[in-house]
């Protein structure tokens, strides 16, 4: 698109200009000026294809201002206008180049004419003066992404005087501060490189001149990014490229910084599930739900196996072990808190889970040992949870197995457990690691996941029949913990 500046002191003007332009599919306001001393910040700055400038501005007058750019902008196009059609202005303007005189009000159709004409004239303007003319911006914005003729790219290459035929483009995606930081790695790579960027909202490009090694880019890049700890940045980088074949550098580079966050993405939702499912498995082992346990357990480890090396995924699991055997038994909890038990007192776990995972080899001897052991600590936790858990606390867990799927409260909770809710409260936090909120809504999204996945009922059905009293709030809840709505999760266990 060909940028336009306007120069008029009338605001009623500017904003009609501005209108007219927006109607135009190959022109763009690129800026407004009051004054001629504005006109003239604004043309050095921003070198615009056309400017449209009354005379009669603040300042030296618009012929006064014309004749001061004319010679450095010689290809740029400008229109007059002023109130009156004066010949003497005319004359004035003819040795100036100027492309069209106009006499305000400037009809909607005049206007549009004008820019017809203007058009034409700019398509047909040579390559190499359209490159002269190009700004760093402009051309890592627009041109570098379309391919180019010899011709055109010599141009170019003159006028950013880049020392070699060939580049490389690579872009970064910055969350916070993008300019400052991509100033600050051009200018630490152009220690090294000719080396040009620009920066638009959160992203920015770079193209690198010369005969670039991508794998020393790279690792470049890396150490500067490392220097920005506190800050998220994705990045591509394209592959080296003749000048006017630079825009396939710069798709590569946009494709592979594309993946990079999608894949960054991914692996986010991926932490967010399995915490959700750590949660799950350890309060699923304190109700005596075998069934749920178990599945929960299969999802936790596959998950940690398939984002992580063998060595890593076993230290984990034997954290994920250790865990449980506390949440069975209180051993640890108890040995190490509680000051008036002594260390002996407390019966040990069955096995120790540090010392038997990491002695496993492979993936086939860890699914072999880990069924069997999972199975010890179930049991484990049954024999002990009586003992374990205050009776308070196993009275208010009976109840709620009963009563979840109905408006049940705390303090209905406690009066069946005989004791205060308060008291019941601390027994929640204390013993199943969660509150009684968190405790009744687990079981009910469960009891919901079971009537999708089994029955034709609608959605406001399950949430009824799942103790929820509001359908939209049965969703929301429903998405937080399984990670989708409850229409997505219907659709795919019909799909499985």
């Amino acid at each position: 698109m060909y940028r336009v500046l306007i120069v008029d002191d009338e605001e009623p003007v500017l904003d009609s200009y501005e209108f007219m332009l927006k109607t135009t599919a190959v022109f763009t306001l690129s800026g407004k000026a009051r004054s001629s001393y504005e006109a003239l910040k604004l043309i050095h700055e921003q070198e615009p294809d056309l400017v449209f400038i009354d005379i009669n501005i603040p300042g030296i007058d618009g012929l006064e201002v014309i004749a001061d750019v004319h010679k450095k902008f010689p290809a740029m196009v400008f229109i007059l206008s002023t109130a009156y059609e004066r010949f003497d202005l005319a004359q004035r303007a003819i040795p100036l180049g100027v492309f069209a005189y106009l006499v305000k009000p400037v009809a909607k159709k005049t206007f549009l004419d004008i820019l017809d004409q203007v058009h034409e004239a700019l398509d047909a303007r040579s390559p190499g003066s359209a490159a002269e003319e190009e700004t760093v911006a402009q051309f890592l914005r627009k041109t570098i992404w379309q391919e180019a003729d010899d011709a055109t790219w010599m141009h170019r290459r003159q006028r950013f005087s880049f020392p070699s035929d060939k580049g490389m483009v690579f872009m970064l995606e910055i969350d916070d501060d993008p300019e400052t930081i991509s100033d600050v790695i051009a200018n630490k790579l152009s220690l090294k490189y000719h080396c040009i960027h620009d920066t638009k909202m959160n992203r920015s490009l770079f193209l690198v001149s010369g005969e670039v090694n991508r794998d020393v880019l790279e690792a470049q890049l890396k150490a500067l990014l490392h220097e920005q700890p506190e800050n998220t940045v994705y990045y591509g980088i394209g592959s080296l490229r003749r000048g006017r074949e630079l825009f396939l550098s710069c798709t590569e580079a946009l494709e592979f910084l594309l993946r990079q966050r999608n894949a960054t993405d991914a692996l986010e939702r991926e932490k967010q599930n399995q915490r959700r499912c750590l949660a799950r498995l350890r309060r699923s082992i304190d109700r005596s739900d075998s069934d749920e346990a178990r599945k929960l357990f299969a999802a936790y480890w596959h998950g940690v196996f398939r984002g992580d090396d063998f060595t890593l995924g076993k230290a984990k699991m034997a954290a994920l072990f250790t865990l449980l055997l506390d949440d069975c038994t209180g051993y640890y909890r108890d040995n190490v808190f509680n000051n008036n038990k002594a260390s002996g007192d407390a019966e040990e776990p069955p096995f120790d889970p540090v010392e038997e995972i990491m002695s496993l080899v492979d993936m086939a001897a860890w699914e072999a040992w880990a069924g069997i052991a999972f199975e010890k600590i179930f049991l484990w936790g049954n024999i002990h949870r009586g003992a374990y858990f205050p009776l308070p606390l196993s009275r208010a867990i009976d109840f709620i197995q009963q009563h979840y799927t109905e408006a049940i409260q705390l303090s209905a909770v406690a009066t069946a457990a005989s004791v205060s809710p308060a008291y019941l409260s601390r027994l929640f936090s204390e013993y199943l690691k969660t509150s009684f909120v968190d405790y009744v809504t687990d079981l009910r999204i469960k009891w919901a996941e079971k009537l999708i996945s089994e029955t034709q009922m609608s959605i406001k059905e399950i949430a009824f029949a799942s103790g929820f009293q509001d359908p939209a709030y049965f969703s929301k809840i429903f998405r937080k913990a399984t990670g989708m709505s409850p229409g997505d999760y219907g659709r795919t266990k019909n799909k499985g």
